[in-house]
């Protein structure tokens, strides 16, 4: 599905991505984990052609990133609020992500009652623009305008940083649900070893722009990577 080869980024002379040769699969759930300036957001953002690297290639679906815009149509990404157009009302964007899917009004709101749990009664009806959420709001409708294009491949940056503990749980239910039914591949980069290993079936260990680890989750991943973080401090 994803595949990235020879992939370097360079900045001030110092690589910060250094991956020669990396393949995600069709219906993968991937942890993304390392220390502030392993390299990981700026992989995501390399994924997403936001950032061109000096040498290498992303593939998705075999095609160049950088050289098509086929990619755009099935992956959805959140990685922080400047995804977002914060003047709008959160009925405005889902509204206006929507009919760039060709969904309709009224189908978009079937759609948004879906995710009234995760909402919890915070996002909808508020008459609030988007810039006047809190962050742990304003990553809720990033992740679901995500879903509602109902993208082959999800990417999210920390979605877990900045909302409480109920939506975290909220949100990991809705990615393991949405997985089994709909084979979504997804990247997910977070710092919180417990949320990545709950619902990542692979987790990519990044350091100094390299990934070091390449891990299939299993009862004792949570451990080996606490330990690998432990004497990294």
């Amino acid at each position: 599905m994803i595949e990235v080869k020879k992939l370097i980024k360079v900045y001030n002379d110092v690589p910060v991505v250094n991956i020669p040769e990396l393949s995600i699969n069709r219906g993968e759930t991937i942890g993304l984990v390392g220390n502030n300036g392993a390299g990981k957001t700026t992989l995501f953002r390399m994924i997403l052609d936001l950032i061109r690297a000096e040498r290498g290639e992303v593939l998705s679906k075999g095609e160049n990133v950088a050289h098509s815009e086929t990619w755009k149509n099935y992956t959805a990404s959140y990685l922080d609020e400047g995804f977002l157009i914060d003047y709008l009302t959160p009925e405005e964007y889902f509204y206006f992500i929507a009919s760039l899917s060709g969904l309709s009004k009224a189908h978009t709101d079937a759609e948004l009652e879906k995710y009234n749990d995760f909402f919890n009664g915070e996002i909808l009806n508020k008459k609030k623009y988007i810039r006047d959420l809190s962050k742990g709001n304003q990553c809720k409708v990033g992740v679901v305008s995500c879903l509602l294009q109902e993208p082959e491949i999800l990417m999210l940056d920390e979605p877990f940083a900045n909302i409480d503990p109920s939506t975290q749980i909220r949100l990991k239910n809705m990615l393991r649900q949405i997985n089994q039914e709909k084979n979504m591949t997804t990247i997910i980069s977070s710092h919180d070893l417990n949320h990545v290993t709950d619902i990542c079936q692979r987790i990519l260990l990044m350091e100094k722009g390299k990934i070091i680890k390449d891990i299939q989750t299993d009862s004792n991943t949570k451990e080996e990577l606490e330990e690998y973080f432990s004497v990294m401090q």
